[in-house]
């Protein structure tokens, strides 16, 4: 009888154990999660974005002349026919969808905001499925590429648990500096004007004549989206990169480069230590007991 309740003891002590790991690992998890999945949205930008590079390597010099004079006459007709933000057509949809669609994927290419430290693909479109890990371009906007009388919008998500994506948007201000890069194409933007608008209020994203601008824009305040953060710059020239700068990482980084792989580890390590400090301190209490 005295063995069967030291053995139930034992069990009961084991239990306890196991549901305080367990509870240490559910709040471990969700502190962690938002750090861990935003890390895995950013890898699976990189990996977009470096494959869009690799299919552009293909493009011969003859397929790329057409792309851009398709992207010209595609806005040059959107701008003639529609100086504002309206909807497109299903003709209109099918023809926009194939346009800066190397692969097939949809990316269009890619968005840096050093300030914001925001490095995301850009995609068609702005379905759900696109903005929960990337940049939609609103698809009654002008194709971002060179050219008179284009307005560019591009929309992303703020303040998702999963992603950062344009979250830190607000941080920018009147004179920085961001850039896409469409095919070859480098379009540096410099901010002129920032605003917060209701969902209705669409003056902002006009076409105007003889402009070329970039809009960027999130829903704010954060978890409420009553209004849209516009962020809007002027295209300028793109500054040549100072011999004084550091290089640039590639823009891959795969999940096995060493700091990856230290990330990914970090969560396994936390329940390794977890586990230790548990046992430790219960074979101290234990041996306390023995003496």
């Amino acid at each position: 009888m005295k063995r069967d309740g030291k053995q139930k003891r034992k069990a009961s002590e084991i239990i306890r154990a196991a549901v305080g790991v367990f509870a240490l690992l559910v709040g471990l998890a969700l502190v962690l999660y938002p750090t861990v999945a935003d890390k895995i949205n950013d890898v699976v930008n990189k990996k977009a974005i470096g494959e869009y590079q690799r299919q552009l390597q293909t493009v011969d010099n003859s397929a790329y002349e057409a792309m851009l004079n398709d992207v010209a006459a595609y806005n040059a007709k959107l701008f003639h026919a529609k100086p504002y933000i309206g909807e497109l057509t299903a003709e209109e949809r099918e023809k926009y969808e194939k346009l800066l669609n190397l692969d097939g994927t949809g990316v269009m290419g890619y968005i840096e905001v050093p300030k914001a430290k925001i490095y995301l693909a850009i995609y068609h479109g702005t379905e759900e499925s696109v903005l929960q890990t990337g940049v939609g371009h609103l698809e009654a906007s002008s194709l971002p590429l060179p050219g008179e009388s284009v307005h560019t919008v591009l929309t992303g998500h703020s303040g998702l648990p999963s992603a950062r994506l344009f979250t830190d948007l607000d941080q920018l201000s009147i004179g920085d500096t961001f850039t896409l890069h469409i095919l070859n194409e480098v379009l540096t933007y410099r901010v002129e004007y920032m605003a917060r608008v209701s969902p209705e209020e669409l003056e902002d994203m006009r076409i105007e004549e003889g402009q070329e601008l970039c809009t960027l824009m999130t829903c704010t305040p954060y978890g409420i989206n009553t209004h849209r953060l516009v962020v809007t710059g002027r295209r300028i020239d793109t500054p040549s990169a100072s011999e004084d700068e550091p290089e640039q990482p590639s823009v891959i980084q795969p999940l096995t480069s060493k700091w990856n792989r230290w990330f990914l580890l970090l969560p396994a390590a936390l329940f390794v230590g977890v586990v230790v400090i548990v046992f430790v301190v219960r074979w101290r209490k234990k041996r306390k007991t023995v003496l």
